[in-house]
């Protein structure tokens, strides 16, 4: 299949001109997907609290709403009243401001202090995404023209668009760091600026293709804001893994064949067959998050699975007619001297884990699992402006109400809505719940009913009131929404799907190792090894972001809980990334096997030639995940240190030290497969002829 893949390296012109008309249409018309992404994480269609939004979407005369802030000088100030008051009116005639209360007749809205005062404004309801955003930044505009020390807009619709717009920032930022560093290091490693190129090339390609597929799937579903900071920085570094993998084996083809073409071809059949399976692997990794129906999730599943795949075809196509053109001038891989072993280093590192394979265990095992403790007290929150560092707008607003008003200040209210033929004693017992709650009345008969829990919107108390109330409703007909339930939702909704979810992933992976190696113990010993490294990272990502341990360096802080975007990211994508190290390996064992038939010596010719490759792609990678911790919003950070994290345990702790020693305590049994399996994947498993590798040598047990 590859090998005829590979021809299509006859016309590499032909291919480069496709490529870059498809890189022109994915930043062309692809780049209009900005202007369509949603902000709205917590949302999930079917549940109770999307139930309400849309019905008080359809029946409440008042809309959302955001709050400024005036601080820094007396509010009693002759001057700054006369500029309040012009601004209150002002923002009054605004088209789609429904009310904005004079903070000087409202209770509450000043300070005990007397040095901040609070304008709240509400906008009419039903208004369209576009309106929305007009009256938004008039509103806000016209607030910020007070002068005063201190004015902040924030909250609401606005804070959702000051964090989407923080995010992608931080992604630009992170690009301009992780670009020239990742450049530096493989001039580094190839030792030529030709080489160091072509995996930019794919990369660039990668990620124009995935902005024209995120712009076709907002066609028909909402796209999170999220998906362009996940994709550019997965894109990046899964085209530079690609690129290098193929590179390095055309480099070692070279020092065979002086034919350009040839070496080509051999390395589409070899190299190829492993970006094939890697990209599938990391492709069904991501499948999971299909399994949930939020939103968010789905849309990330959608937008990494296509990055990743379309990174695998253009290193599959672009970058061979790429080296069919310029191939001639890259050299070949250095021939090791007489008596040197190739790679010797991760040889050795090898054969110390195969020896002391029970010692290895015994050690990295316990350690692996004790970074793994914080794991199980994991909590995740919809979060708010404390997400976003100290210098950002939503973050001082916060931060000034906090320092002047009493604690709930601000606070998002748990929003009860109480259909036409609620009673009267049940509304009641609800209202009993909080002090201070307030009730609307809504057209054709129903009611709002808002309680301001003590603490945080989305904090324990938030969430357990959410419980309360649908404990007390009984069977009238009144549904709860707002943060704190679109919270409580969405925890169910990963509770009753997580399962699901992990079955298919873990099914359609076994599948896919099984056809890469005709083993089914490998599956099972790779899934459990990567769950270890994985768990390790998730849990320093709890023990920094949750619970505050040296947060400080990172320009955070701890907030109690993980945002609810990083755990289900991090998973999917640092297990798919895992699986792309271990075909690596694989790869290079499975030949080995081949040709010598030794298994044991196999497990070190394979780290041995695959090693370097492994390790300089986990520091590619890791460079680009680090670069997303320079910003200062923390689901980005956390993203980011989860996934460099990842990367690093596993192509080190795991592939150097656990896969070899496992690999050496399960002998030849670890290629075992029962012989009806065998045969099957003897008849379909996919098996590229290369050179000096005939078919008929396979060990028994493949």
């Amino acid at each position: 299949m590859l090998t005829a893949l590979a021809r299509t390296t006859r016309r590499p012109l032909t291919v480069m001109l496709l490529w870059g008309l498809f890189l022109l249409l994915g930043f062309g018309l692809g780049t209009g997907v900005f202007a369509r992404l949603s902000d709205n994480v917590p949302e999930v269609p079917g549940t109770e609290s999307e139930s309400a939004a849309r019905y008080l979407e359809e029946m409440d005369p008042a809309g959302s709403s955001v709050t400024g802030v005036v601080a820094g000088t007396p509010v009693a100030d002759a001057g700054l009243r006369a500029e309040v008051e012009r601004a209150v009116a002002d923002v009054r005639e605004v088209a789609g401001v429904a009310a904005v209360p004079d903070p000087y007749a409202t209770p509450g809205m000043i300070a005990e202090d007397g040095h901040a005062l609070i304008v709240p404004v509400t906008l009419e309801g039903g208004l369209d995404d576009d309106a929305e955003e007009r009256t938004l930044d008039a509103a806000a505009e016209r607030i910020r023209e007070i002068d005063a020390p201190d004015v902040h807009v924030s909250g609401g619709p606005l804070l959702g668009l000051q964090m989407g717009e923080r995010a992608q920032q931080d992604v630009k930022n992170a690009e301009l760091i992780s670009l020239p560093v990742v450049l530096a290091l493989l001039l580094v490693v190839f030792g030529g600026l030709r080489s160091a190129l072509l995996p930019l090339v794919v990369a660039v390609s990668g990620i124009a293709g995935a902005f024209l597929a995120l712009f076709l799937f907002s066609e028909v579903t909402d796209i999170s804001v999220y998906a362009i900071q996940v994709t550019t920085m997965l894109g990046l570094g899964l085209a530079v893994d690609y690129a290098l993998l193929m590179l390095v084996r055309f480099r070692e083809e070279r020092r065979t064949t002086e034919d350009v073409v040839e070496a080509v071809h051999r390395t589409v059949a070899a190299a190829g067959r492993t970006v094939l399976f890697s990209g599938l692997t990391v492709a069904v990794s991501l499948t999971g998050l299909l399994v949930f129906p939020s939103v968010f999730l789905r849309s990330m599943g959608l937008a990494v699975a296509a990055v990743v795949v379309i990174d695998m075809l253009a290193a599959l196509t672009l970058l061979p007619a790429l080296l069919v053109r310029f191939g001639g001038r890259i050299p070949p891989a250095k021939t090791p001297r007489n008596g040197e072993e190739e790679g010797r280093f991760f040889a050795r590192v090898a054969r110390f884990a195969a020896r002391r394979k029970v010692a290895v265990l015994a050690v990295t095992v316990p350690v692996l699992l004790v970074l793994a403790l914080p794991v199980p007290g994991m909590r995740i929150a919809v979060g708010d402006a404390r997400q976003l560092p100290a210098d950002s707008e939503a973050r001082q607003l916060q931060d000034t109400v906090a320092a002047h008003f009493p604690p709930g200040t601000g606070v998002s209210p748990v929003v009860v809505v109480a259909r036409p033929g609620t009673d009267d004693a049940t509304a009641d017992r609800i209202r009993a719940l909080g002090p201070g709650a307030t009730t609307r009345e809504l057209p054709g008969g129903g009611a709002v009913i808002e309680i301001r829990p003590p603490g945080e919107a989305d904090g324990a108390e938030a969430t357990a009131l959410v419980e309360r109330v649908r404990e007390v409703r009984g069977d009238a007909p009144v549904e709860v929404t707002g943060t704190a339930a679109r919270l409580v939702d969405f925890r169910e909704m990963l509770a009753e799907r997580a399962p699901w979810a992990a079955l298919t992933v873990l099914a359609g992976i076994v599948v896919l190792l099984f056809a890469f190696t005709g083993s089914v113990l490998l599956p099972l010993r790779t899934v459990v090894t990567t769950l270890l490294s994985l768990a390790a990272a998730l849990g320093v990502v709890v023990w920094v972001f949750q619970d505050g341990h040296l947060a400080g360096l990172l320009g955070a802080e701890g907030l109690g809980a993980l945002s609810l975007t990083a755990p289900p990211l991090i998973v999917a994508i640092a297990f798919g990334l895992a699986m792309d190290y271990e075909l690596f390996i694989l790869a290079r064992m499975r030949e080995a096997r081949l040709r010598s038939g030794d298994d044991q010596e196999a497990v070190v010719t394979g780290l041995s030639r695959s090693g370097r490759v492994v390790t300089c792609a986990a520091l590619l990678l890791a460079v680009v995940f680090a670069a997303f911790m320079t910003g200062g919003f923390s689901p980005i950070l956390q993203i980011g240190l989860g996934l460099t994290l990842a990367v690093l345990i596993d192509a080190t702790v795991v592939r150097m030290l656990l896969v070899p020693a496992t690999m050496a305590l399960l002998g030849r049994h670890a290629w075992w497969a029962p012989r009806p399996l065998r045969r099957a994947h003897e008849r379909f498993g996919v098996r590229e002829e290369q050179p000096g590798l005939p078919r008929e040598k396979v060990p028994s047990g493949v």
